[in-house]
């Protein structure tokens, strides 16, 4: 075993007994607590608590100081294989463990409700008088658990079992760590993350909005956020077009029956909208646009001299997501993805995926963007059931993506178990400046659908022959992309994808006309460019100016209205000093023209 496993199975080990130390001080700070699961994570653990008053921040002290008193006794954790009678009887007055106790017995799942292939061992642990259902690992004894580089972080409801049918828990998180230099500089990335959260980003920059009328989930644009999708679009469209690609339009609703043919009923029924009754047939909200763009390929007969054929969307989609699965912009109900097909012979099937992937590595080195993994999402051999299709059709897509994969330049790992339910899929992961992993693409050599939905072309020697099919989504969509790009710059835009380029300050009211005739001109350049002529003072104006990120701030005076210049200022603070307005229109076309990420 490597260094890197060896500390990989010490934290969890150490997260998954600070948990249990979690439960013990709540059981003994609040007896009549229900408890539910708590399994360490990533960064660090959690569990899940039926009480009967919330939990305050007063609480949250008191439970974080008694784990360090118990940790103290250094109480050693002592693991038993207990039978089902004796799990029942020793969790008879916690409902919760009796359900996961129920799932061990019946339905093949772990102590924190995981699926298991096989039926599992009921183990518990126990330090000083307090026992829990648990699989572990846990450290030798309490005393492993450093109190000093503990911290309980906050509460969140949370559905027991994720079902928003059931009741709802009390979560608290915490961290722990090997030393309190590694926990001051977690929580200092922790601070940095919520400076980028772009729930907060989006709201101080106006950028979207969501109304409890129109729904949750269901995000509304506003004109600075809406100025980015714009943006994007465009440089889709622009990039898509000069690639070969055409666009089509589908609707926002389509017959039960195309969902059918796809394979996606009755297997994705969850994550459909509830039907809609249409004259007696069931209709469906769009949840995604691949059967439409098959429908556009079906509707005339192809040759082999017409393919690659290639089909472009923006394509507003819609899903059931579950409430406590929505956050932001990150996942929501409604979504318009920047999506294509391409219809190609088995032959051009590997240079067609080469291209995809060239062409989101053009567009993730434009944003600055270059840590990146490809993800190989794969079948998991133990639930054939789940995927449709023959062996040898699966063994060739997964085939091809591997070796497009190794082919791209980036750095491959699996994910098995990954794959949807038609064939393997290429998932594209960038890491953002906070180490975030953010899943930003997916692509897909699909052998499945065309047979599904009959598409075919006519080969040179007159037959006809099943297409491939390559999904492709390089920008994902707009809500999940500008939320990423909102936290990556923290706000702070490259200057042509900013919702707001350039603001115009007057030094006094008798400048104002000269302003007003620099944004005018700046306006009919095709910038996005207002004017600040209120009567707030100057440090107040930059001030505004700079809590919206605006790139450039322009401010005019006499000496500028006499010589048709500017003196521009940078968000930041820095200043360009004096330049003519030609030189500074020179300027803007050259930065936001080539989608330059730097300012000057």
């Amino acid at each position: 075993m490597d260094n890197a496993q060896d500390s990989t199975d010490h934290l969890t080990k150490l997260r998954h007994s600070s948990a249990h130390v979690l439960a013990q001080a709540v059981v003994d700070l609040f007896p009549t607590a229900k408890l539910g699961i708590g399994p360490p994570i990533p960064d660090g653990f959690y569990y899940d608590f039926d009480l009967q008053n919330h939990l305050t921040a007063e609480d949250i002290e008191r439970v974080e100081q008694h784990m360090r008193d118990i940790i103290a006794t250094n109480e050693p954790f002592v693991r038993s294989e207990i039978s089902e009678a004796t799990a029942r009887t020793l969790f008879a007055e916690q409902p919760y463990k009796l359900d996961l106790i129920d799932g061990i017995v019946s339905r093949r799942e772990d102590e924190d409700g995981h699926e298991q292939d096989e039926a599992t061992t009921i183990s518990s642990y126990a330090s000083g008088s307090f026992v829990d259902l648990c699989r572990g690992p846990h450290l030798t004894s309490t005393a492993g658990i450093n109190p000093d580089a503990l911290k309980l972080l906050h509460t969140a409801a949370a559905y027991w079992r994720g079902d928003e049918k059931r009741p709802t828990l009390q979560r608290v998180y915490g961290t722990v760590w090997d030393s309190p230099e590694e926990l001051r500089a977690y929580l200092a990335l922790q601070d940095e993350i919520k400076l980028r959260d772009h729930r907060r980003i989006g709201q101080e920059l106006g950028l979207f909005t969501f109304s409890p009328e129109v729904g949750k989930g269901l995000p509304i644009w506003l004109p600075a956020g809406t100025a980015i999708r714009d943006e994007l679009e465009q440089w889709a469209k622009h990039t898509e077009r000069k690639w070969g690609y055409q666009r089509i339009a589908t609707p926002h609703i389509t017959r039960a029956e195309l969902y059918r043919t796809s394979g996606h009923l009755p297997y994705y029924q969850d994550d459909l909208y509830a039907p809609i009754d249409i004259e007696g047939e069931a209709y469906y909200l769009k949840p995604m646009n691949c059967p439409h763009h098959h429908m556009a390929f079906k509707s005339e007969m192809h040759s082999y001299r017409d393919l690659p054929i290639r089909y472009a969307e923006y394509g507003t989609v819609y899903r059931y997501e579950r409430s406590g699965q929505l956050h932001g912009l990150m996942r929501t109900r409604g979504f318009t993805q920047n999506d294509a097909h391409i219809y190609c012979t088995f032959e051009q099937a590997r240079e067609e995926f080469m291209s995809v992937m060239r062409m989101h590595e053009q567009y993730y080195d434009a944003l600055g963007l270059h840590s990146i993994e490809l993800r190989v999402a794969l079948r998991d051999p133990k639930h054939p059931e789940k995927y449709h299709g023959d062996e040898e059709m699966w063994e060739t897509a997964e085939r091809i993506t591997r070796e497009v994969a190794d082919a791209s330049g980036f750095p491959v790992a699996d994910d098995i178990g990954g794959a949807a339910h038609y064939g393997p899929k290429l998932d594209i992961v960038i890491r953002s400046v906070t180490g975030k992993e953010f899943a930003a693409s997916t692509c897909q050599l699909d052998l499945y659908m065309p047979k599904r939905f009959e598409l075919t072309y006519i080969d040179p020697s007159g037959k006809a022959q099943y297409v491939v099919v390559l999904h492709r989504a390089p920008l994902g969509s707009h809500e999940r992309f500008v939320a990423f790009l909102t936290e990556q710059f923290r706000g702070a835009f490259p200057a042509w994808l900013a919702p707001r380029q350039v603001r115009v300050i007057p030094i006094g009211e008798n400048f104002a006309d000269y302003a007003r005739s620099v944004r005018d001109v700046l306006f009919d350049d095709g910038y996005r460019v207002d004017l600040d002529d209120s009567n707030e003072a100057m440090g107040k104006r930059i001030r505004a100016a700079e809590v919206l990120k605006i790139p450039y701030m322009l401010v005019v005076g006499r000496r500028e209205a006499e010589s048709e210049s500017v003196s521009v200022r940078l968000r930041g603070g820095s200043d360009l000093g004096s330049l003519s307005l030609g030189d500074f229109r020179a300027l803007l076309q050259l930065v936001v023209g080539e989608k330059r990420l730097a300012l000057s």
